[in-house]
């Protein structure tokens, strides 16, 4: 895997990640890693994405979400020319959903 962000700090931090178990301890560890602005402004481009890989409209996606059309913009992009990153974690989400049921 070929990325610009590969280097010993980024893999540390992924690793950390990696050994969150559950929402409470993602909530305590990245409230301890973040600001809240840094987590609301990732998990509104986390939605923003999702309302995308859905079809919806910009002007819906503004409506939700407060996200900037450049925002938006940018997200569009990832999903279409990035690392299909979103898409993993979608599909996978949408396994365990259907798991639950």
């Amino acid at each position: 895997m070929n990325s610009k962000l590969r280097e010993e700090g980024v893999d540390f931090l992924f690793r950390s990640i990696l050994q969150l178990k559950t929402v409470d301890e993602c909530y305590d560890f990245f409230e301890d890693l973040c600001t809240v602005p840094e987590i609301k402004a990732m998990s509104q481009r986390l939605v923003v994405a999702h309302m995308l890989s859905e079809h919806k409209v910009y002007s819906d996606i503004v409506t939700k979400t407060g996200a900037s059309t450049a925002t938006i913009s940018r997200v569009n992009r990832a999903l279409n020319y990035g690392c299909d990153g979103y898409e993993m974690v979608f599909r996978r989400l949408s396994e365990e959903d259907q798991q639950k049921k």
